[in-house]
C-alpha cells in the first residue's frame, strides 16, 4: 500500500531508506535515477537529518533527498540542483526505492 506525505506517494521500497548507497535506483515520478552517496547533513539531538544525493543520467541533473532518520515517511524532500549552485525545492507526485 503506498504511503502519502503531503502529496507525495512512497510506491514502493526496497530496503530502509537509511540503507541506500552509490549505485541504487530511486524512481521519481516514475523516471530511474541513481544514489550517489547518503550522509548526515546535522544532528538534532537525537535525531539525524540526513542527505541522499542522486542523479538523472538521462539529464545529468543532480538531486537531494532529504529527510530526517526518525520520521522518514512525514519529513521527504526532493531537491534539485540549479547553475547557481542552489537547490530549490520540488514535489513530485510519487518516489520508490
Amino acid at each position: 500500500m503506498a504511503e502519502e506525505v503531503e502529496g507525495l506517494k512512497i510506491l514502493k521500497q526496497s530496503k530502509a531508506l537509511g540503507k541506500l548507497k552509490k549505485g541504487d535506483k530511486i524512481f521519481i515520478n516514475g523516471k530511474e535515477m541513481r544514489v550517489d552517496s547518503q550522509y548526515v547533513f546535522m544532528e538534532h539531538g537525537k535525531t539525524k537529518e540526513m542527505i541522499i544525493e542522486f542523479f538523472n543520467s538521462d539529464n545529468d541533473r543532480e538531486y537531494q533527498l532529504r529527510y530526517f532518520d526518525d520520521q522518514v515517511e512525514m519529513s521527504l524532500e526532493v531537491y534539485e540542483l540549479q547553475e547557481e549552485f542552489q537547490y530549490v525545492r520540488r514535489e513530485p507526485k510519487t518516489i520508490a526505492w
